[in-house]
This record gives structure tokens, sequence and C-alpha cells, in this order.
């Protein structure tokens, strides 16, 4: 018997189909062993020797694998090929100890029957410098956050972390907010006409963009009195069609999905977090039960970098393409993308279905609508990069305004886009183009309206979860693996929060925090050195330095700059005029792990605490909302107490309905959430219920459906979004590192390796 481990039981039940009796498939849950979660668990006068421990919830793995294991006549370590795959791997050799000549590392990218094989076929050592760069990776992590977080918690508020990307991120986006605090619109005007071709029903508009010789430039009308002026003197003129320019233009299908691709083409079109998908995209990659054929891998691994497409890939979506749409759709040969990041691993591939012929409708009875939605997205990507481009024809029309006598001449302009040969847009779809009639020079056309617009110039937008990912990108800070687990670190840690659905906004705390490291501890939240220290740990991944030697370059003026702000920075506490009613001592402003209050300056002996209020001691200004009272009618709005916000009537006094601000998982609810997911028609709805965080009587945290009182689904601890391979019941957050079933007549546990 052969001993194959993986690190999920997902993987193990997909791969256990493909190999026959003289093989066993075990799960590792994840990482069986990791650095204390009490303790820093580095020894750094011994060369930063790392103290890895079995947590007592994985011991009975051990004992279970080990017992395997020992009656084994080969063992195959088959984690995922990245540098936390090769770790768990690693470690498993370090526990289980076996004899050389028995243990054999495979991988791959895919989980086919044919990779599965091939990968047997082709075993390999474990890559020490892979392990090298995770364990580098996993201490240097460990530093920053036991070192610095307790210098948080001394020097501004208990409870609170730093970390070496995180408060990068967090970084990016307090400076975004900073900008749009300060930004000041400025107004502008365009005017926009509405016209339609003499003895004919087609209509389209047209954007004034010259008068005379001149171009109109963005403020070129400034004002309203500008714009009535203007048109005063279009009024009673003739629109004749002046000049007629029409250029062909090509359009190139974009490469296959890599990992930040994918998170950010997700979040644009399809609403999902990075988090969301990359849970959704490892459900695809593990294994789907297809009926009759059994769990498949329906893509191939979802944490790359590379665009590298598989010949054989390349031949079945040629096939098919073929099959399809016709020769015509198809290019002389494969497209073959190059990877600009000097980064990426030309052995690995982009994300792709794992086979061309199973298109998204094939497989829909067996997904759900979020797996549907993302594996969709994944197959229409991957097969729109092997089709021929799309030729377009983009049209400019100029629209003479004239009047016999009248020096000034006004000329509007109408662009559109029509598509000539449609491409790879047949598969991965149409842009909203303008679509323009055909027009003759000097043909006359009827005014129907013109349209005087004030705008005003805009800030910035708040960072999104694509936004964020490409930002971080950009500047090399993170990998890959990091990007989804970063933001939803600074999300759960408190420093930001999402509006509008989807935007990152910080909170108070989230200032104060970034506006000490980069005042004292600049290395740790500057830019340019997190994206080098990320080259470094690439170059060990590659035997080009030893993690040693990085660690001790970053850690030692680390450490002395720490121990020298000890002394130097004081707690801070802003005094003001404000007298305590309960002992007459003065009020100072303090900073919580929530933002800011007032306290009694003779604390501890007087423990006096107050919400802070506006600059002039009034309470703070309600926020609107669009949420509307359910016991009155008026908008509800958002208030400020001792305990954070809540929702309360506009009309209080006179209505006196509260309400407390729920804080959504994102969860669909499990109850509700089932009804009305789709219409007839095969259009997808949002979920009916929500699950929200809440609060009970005494305090303790639970999590429910936004729709109660009519759904009383509820869970005492957070949810995953993700379901139970067992029972189809909802994980939520166990324990320490752990996710655990919901159903507690199910026992399935795992690790959860989204927090490494």
């Amino acid at each position: 018997m052969n001993l194959v481990i993986v690190e999920s039981p997902t993987k193990a039940k997909t791969i256990s189909k493909f190999l026959g009796k003289d093989f066993q498939i075990k799960s590792s849950f994840g990482h069986l062993r990791d650095l204390p979660q009490k303790e820093m668990g580095i020894d750094i006068e011994h060369n930063f020797a790392p103290h890895y421990v079995v947590p007592r919830k994985n011991q009975k793995i051990v004992t279970d694998l080990k017992k395997i294991a020992a009656k084994a006549k080969l063992i195959y370590f088959a984690s995922d090929e990245d540098r936390e795959g090769e770790a768990i791997a690693w470690h498993l050799a370090q526990i289980l100890k076996p004899k050389p000549e028995k243990t054999r590392r495979i991988a791959f990218h895919e989980i086919t029957k044919d990779a599965i094989l091939k990968a047997l076929e082709n075993p390999r050592d474990i890559d020490l410098n892979m392990v090298d760069a995770q364990q580098a990776r996993r201490v240097l992590d460990r530093l920053v956050g036991y070192e610095l977080s307790p210098f948080l918690w001394r020097k501004v508020a208990k409870g609170l972390s730093a970390g070496r990307v995180q408060s990068v991120a967090v970084r990016l986006i307090v400076e975004r907010e900073r900008e749009i605090q300060k930004f000041i619109p400025e107004e502008y005007w365009n005017i926009e006409g509405d016209f339609q071709k003499e003895n004919s029903e087609e209509k389209f508009s047209a954007k004034l963009n010259k008068i005379n010789d001149d171009v109109l430039e963005k403020f070129s009308i400034k004002s309203k009195g500008e714009a009535d002026k203007i048109l005063k003197d279009l009024d009673g003129r003739n629109y004749r069609v002046g000049n007629i320019e029409e250029k062909e233009t090509k359009r190139t299908a974009p490469p296959p999905f890599i990992t930040s691709t994918l998170q950010q083409d997700a979040n644009r079109r399809l609403g999902f977090s990075a988090k969301q998908t990359m849970m959704i995209a490892q459900q695809l990659y593990e294994g789907i039960d297809l009926g009759s054929e059994g769990s498949i891998g329906l893509i191939t691994y979802m944490r790359t970098d590379s665009v590298n497409l598989a010949e054989k890939f390349l031949t079945e979506a040629r096939s098919y393409l073929k099959k399809s749409f016709g020769e015509k759709y198809l290019p002389k040969s494969p497209k073959r993308f190059t990877t600009k990041s000097k980064l990426a691993q030309e052995a690995h591939e982009a994300i792709r279905p794992t086979e061309a012929g199973r298109d998204p409708e094939s497989v829909r009875p067996y997904l759900d609508d979020h797996q549907y939605k993302l594996y969709n997205l994944i197959w229409r990507r991957a097969m729109a990069s092997q089709m021929s481009d799309a030729a377009l024809i983009g049209t400019a029309v100029d629209i003479a305004a004239e009047k016999t006598g009248e020096k000034n001449l006004y000329t509007f302009r109408a662009n559109g886009l029509t598509i000539k040969f449609d491409g790879f847009l047949k598969v991965y779809g149409t842009s909203q183009e303008t679509i323009l009639p055909v027009f003759k020079l000097k043909e006359l056309l009827e005014l129907l309206k013109l349209n005087p617009n004030q705008h005003f110039t805009e800030p910035p937008a708040r960072y999104s979860d694509a936004s964020l990912v490409k930002t971080l990108e950009e500047y090399g800070i993170g990998r890959p693996s990091t990007y989804a687990p970063t933001i939803s670190t600074i999300i759960d840690r408190g420093y930001v929060e999402k509006i509008e659905g989807r935007r990152l906004k910080p909170t108070e705390i989230a200032f104060t925090v970034n506006d000490l490291l980069v005042e004292h501890f600049p290395q740790i939240v500057d830019y340019k050195f997190t994206a080098h220290m990320e080259d470094d740990l690439d170059e060990i991944a590659e035997g080009k330095k030893k993690w040693v030697p990085v660690i001790k370059d970053f850690y030692m003026p680390f450490k002395e700059n720490l121990d020298q702000k000890y002394k130097e920075v004081s707690k801070a506490e802003e005094p003001t005029e404000e007298v305590c009613e309960k002992c007459g001592s003065q009020m100072v402003i303090k900073t919580g792990r929530y933002g800011k209050f007032l306290a009694c300056s003779g604390f501890p002996k007087c423990r006096n605490i107050k919400s802070l209020g506006t600059p002039d001691g009034g309470p703070p200004e309600p926020e609107t909302t669009n949420e509307v009272c359910d016991k009155c009618g008026a908008p509800m709005v958002i208030k400020h107490g001792r305990f954070g916000k809540f929702l309360s009537c506009s009309k209080y006094p006179d209505c006196k309905n509260m309400k407390p601000l729920l804080k959504s998982t994102g969860v669909p609810c499990p109850e509700c959430g089932k009804e009305g997911s789709r219409t007839p028609a095969g259009v997808s709805l949002p979920p009916k219920g929500e699950i929200v965080e809440r609060r009970s009587k005494r305090g303790r945290t639970f999590y429910s459906c936004n729709q109660y009182p009519n759904c009383k689904f509820a869970l005492w601890s957070k949810p995953t979004g993700e379901k139970c391979p067992k029972c189809g019941s909802l994980l939520v957050y166990g324990k320490g590192d752990t996710v655990v079933c919901s159903n507690k007549e199910c026992h399935f546990k795992k690790e959860n390796t989204a927090s490494s």
C-alpha cells in the first residue's frame, strides 16, 4: 500500500477516484505544526531558529498518519506546488520521519487523472529553498507582529495589531482617504444636443466640443451664466453634418487569469471580495461532484502569477472553438502570452478550466450560483484568450451649428463604435458601445433638445478589493497567496470597513496607528522597502540568498529603533477644557481600539468616560442613510453612542426607534437566502437574507439573518462562507486557527489556511 498525503479532505476525495486500491489518500488538514500561539516561538539569539509545535487539535491526525505511514511502501507528499504547500510537505516529513528512500514529493497544477498519474511518474525532492522562503516570511511576520503590536498596546490602545504587509495596505487606504478629505470640487458645464436624422426615427447625442476653432477643455464653461449665453447664441441655428471620420481598430483578447486579475475582475463584474473569490476558486480547484463522473477539479491552481497555458489545453480550446464558432474565430496559431512580472514562475500555468470542452452550462446543475458565476468567468476568459481579434470601426461625426450672419461657429461631436467582426467578444462579451446611424456629408439634422449639464470634479475613488489588489501588485507588495488574507485581516481587525457595498474606508483608529508607524517606524510601512523584502523572499526561494542573513539585516535595526521608541514616545492624551462632572478633574481625549473618546484625567480613581463630540463640544453630527424607520416612515440616521455607532430615527425624540448598526459578513443566509435565487427566465437574484454580526443583551457577539424576525437562523461563531464537505451546513471559525462545521452533529474540522 502507498500513502498519498494532501492538505484538504476535498482534494483527497477527488484524487482517490483516480488511483487504485494500492493507494490510500489521507488529508493533513493543512499545516500539522506551526509556531506556538501564545509565545513568539523564535530563538533570536540562535539564528532566529523557529520552535514548531503540533497543536492539540492536530495530535490525533498526526497519530493516525504515523500508523498508516509506518505500513506504507511509499509516501507521496502531494500538497500544492507553492511555498506554503512545499512547507506543508517538509513539516510532514519532519513529523513522520520516514526513510528517505520511502518518500516522494509530487506536485500538479490541476486535479485530473492525467495530471495525477503524470505527477506520480515524475516525483522530485522537497524544494528546501522554497521551504526556507516560506519559513523566512513566517518568522519575519511573527517578529513584526509580536514586537510591534505590544508597542501599539502601550502607546495607543490594547488589542491593536501591526503587520509587515497589512500596515502598508492600511497606509494606502488612509492616504487615499486624506486625498478625498482635502479635495475641493470645481464646477464645470458641458452642453449636449439630442439630434435626429430628418425623415427618420434614428436618434443620437452629440457634445459641443468647439467654438470657432477652439477646442473646449474640461473647464472651458465654468458657470451656468456662461452656459446660458452659449445656449442663447445657439438659438435658431441649423445643424448640418460637417465631417465624418472612420477608423478601423483591432481589439486583442486579454490573457488568461492570474490570481490578481481574477480577484480584480471577480470584484468588478461579480461583486465578489478577494477572500470570497479565492474561497470559491479553491472549491472549483479541489473538486466538484459531477454526478456519474464523480468529483472533478474544474480549474487549475488558483494561486499563480504566470499566464502560460499547457499545450494540451491550447489544442483542446482550438478544437472546441472551431467546432462551435467556425474557423474565422481562430487565429492561425495558438496565442502564447508573455508574463510581464519578472517574479512569475514560468513552470506554473494561468488559471484555466481543466477541460476546454467543459463549458459552464454543462456543469451548471452541479454548481451553486457563486461557483457557476466564477467558473463561467474563468472559462470565458481562458477560451477568449485563444480567439481572433475583434475588428471595430470608430466613427466621429462633426455637426456644425450654422446661422446666417453669425460669426461664431459651434461644432458638436458624436462618437460611436460599431463592431465589424466580434472575434473574441463573441465569448467574452461586448461592451456597451454607442451605435451611430449612417450619415452623409452636408445633410441636415433635426435638433430635438439642448441639454446644459452641470458637473463637479470628483475626488479619487476609495479603494475596492480590485483596485487595492492592483495597487499592491504594481508596488510589488505581497504575492498571489497574500492579497486576499491581507484585505480580510485589515477588515477583521477594525482598521478598515466596507461601505457602499465594496469600498474600503479607514476607521478612526487606522489614522492614529498609521500616523504613529509612519513617524516612528517608516521602514515598516515604506512601499519600496516592503516590495524589496518580497524580492528578498523570492531570491531565497530561488536559492540566491540565505534566509537567516535576510532576517538579521531587517531585525537588528528594527529592534534597536523599537527599544528607543519605547523611551521616546508617550501615550498620546489631548487635554480639553471640559470638566469631569463626577470629580471635577480635567477631561482628556484618549484613543481606544474603536477610536477616540473623552476620559477623566483622574483615572484610575475616576473612571468616567464619554463619547467624543464635535470640536465645539457638541455631539457628533448624525450620518444620513437610505434606511427608513419602520415605525414612522422617517429616514434613519447613524448616531454615535458610548459603545459605537447605531441607527436612530431622525424624528427623535418624537420617535424613539433605535436599531443596532449591523455589520455584514457577506455570507448569504442558508435558510431564506435559498428562496428566489433565480427567476423563471434564469436571471440570478440576490439572496433575501444575509448573515450579519449582532450583540446579545449580555454583550456577546453572534451572527444571524438580517431578515429577523421573519428568519431566525443564527450562529454563535462567524461563518466563513464555505459549506461543509460532509453535511452541507455552513462552516464557521473555530478555536485557534481552525474551521469547523456549524452542525453540532457533524464533527468536520480543518485548519484555517487563510490565516497563515
